[in-house]
């Protein structure tokens, strides 16, 4: 491995099907009044919610409500979270749902004592965190974006149709998490598949960098194939405990910053992927799917020795008698098989992006030199297009 590099992840996690019994041991640790943040009321539906109101309620605490989280949460939103937990002095930050809900919590946690806009300062400068921050915790519904263990966080501004992913020192990653595979059970469809294409997503960008014999990129081999494995098993029977496990864990470790380390990092995907969300508010998942391949064709000649090592080792291509190119190229074939199978979404059309929004798209799509290719805003427009 190359380079120098510091690893530290405070979050403690509690998984597996009595994972709930863990909040009880971290409630004490905390203040009276907890904002407590979920999305469009699905936790509701299963029950969850009010099984969380009962344990705060249990240990004695405050509950001030902080619902109606959206799929890609705005700075509007930001702005009313930040004014609940300041105006009520909250001691601590509960997250129940997805990324998403993760995500806002973050930047709630770190934005409600900003001296100044949240989104200018933290989002557009991304200027270090040097007030109050509020303490998080999260108990995970939805797999996918990794954000249970990390300090990511995505916020949306429609008015500048600019969808900003910042990521926090470890000061604001959850303090605790809370993983029961049995909560991911319901799901739907489209959401769950979007969910793992974003777990790969996360591992491939981390994948898809650097030249050296890294430690790194075998852990991330195995992922993908344990992410493959099980996710073919959960499409089937969304309800097989064993493959939504290996898919949850799967999806913490594939963005707990772990795999990270000693790599310089891609993440062009998710930076189109973002402005195509920050246009069209489509599915995050569904937004890195729809220009993976584009994109990963394209980058392909100038990271061959690693996409003929992708196909071998992560796809099986019989590398014999076929040219570098020719196995490197069936390794992402074997890739758009297994996407097919899913059902991902595979062009940005489908997600509601138009030819008059490429410019635009392009624009706002910030250029990362970590890959194999620093893209130009022009070569982004040919991808978009090879995408539509």
């Amino acid at each position: 491995m190359l380079g120098n590099f510091t690893y530290y992840n405070p979050t403690k996690l509690y998984f597996g099907k009595d994972s709930l019994k863990g909040l009880k041991k971290e409630l004490p640790k905390y203040g009276k009044k907890v904002q407590l943040i979920y999305g469009g009321g699905s936790i509701k539906k299963i029950g969850l919610y009010e099984e969380i109101v009962k344990l705060l309620k249990d240990n004695g605490k405050e509950i001030i409500e902080d619902g109606g989280v959206m799929p890609n949460p705005t700075v509007d939103k930001l702005y009313e979270g930040c004014r609940i937990a300041r105006d009520n002095e909250v001691d601590l930050i509960l997250a129940v749902g997805g990324g998403s809900v993760c995500d806002y919590a973050k930047a709630v946690a770190a934005s409600a004592y900003c001296d100044e806009d949240p989104w200018d300062k933290y989002f557009l400068r991304e200027e270090e965190v040097d007030n109050k921050i509020i303490p998080v915790g999260c108990v995970l519904t939805m797999v996918g974006t990794g954000s249970e263990m990390n300090g990511g966080s995505v916020i949306t501004n429609p008015a500048t149709k600019q969808k900003i992913g910042r990521v926090f020192d470890e000061n604001v990653f959850p303090r605790f998490s809370i993983l029961n595979p049995v909560y991911t059970y319901t799901v739907p469809y489209y959401q769950m598949v979007a969910g793992f294409f974003d777990i790969m997503s996360h591992l491939l960008e981390q994948y898809f960098s650097g030249e050296d014999d890294n430690t790194t990129d075998y852990i991330i081999e195995g992922l993908l194939k344990s992410l493959i494995h099980s996710s073919r098993i959960a499409v089937k029977n969304p309800r097989d405990y064993e493959a939504r496990s290996n898919i949850m864990w799967t999806s913490t470790w594939a963005l707990n910053t772990l795999v990270a380390k000693g790599k310089s990092e891609d993440w062009m995907v998710h930076m189109i992927g973002q402005a195509i969300g920050g246009y069209t508010d489509a599915t995050h998942g569904m937004t890195l799917a729809a220009v993976s391949l584009p994109y990963y064709r394209y980058i392909m000649p100038y990271g061959l020795p690693k996409f003929k090592r992708y196909a071998i080792n992560v796809w099986d291509v019989d590398p014999q008698s076929k040219s570098d190119e020719e196995i490197a190229q069936e390794g992402l074939d074997r890739m758009e098989a297994y996407m097919r199978e899913l059902g991902l979404v595979m062009n940005i059309r489908d997600l509601g992006v138009t030819e008059d929004m490429l410019e635009g798209i392009a624009a706002n799509t910030f250029i990362l030199d970590g890959g194999y290719k620093v893209l130009t805003k022009e070569e982004i427009i040919e991808i978009l297009k090879a995408s539509m």
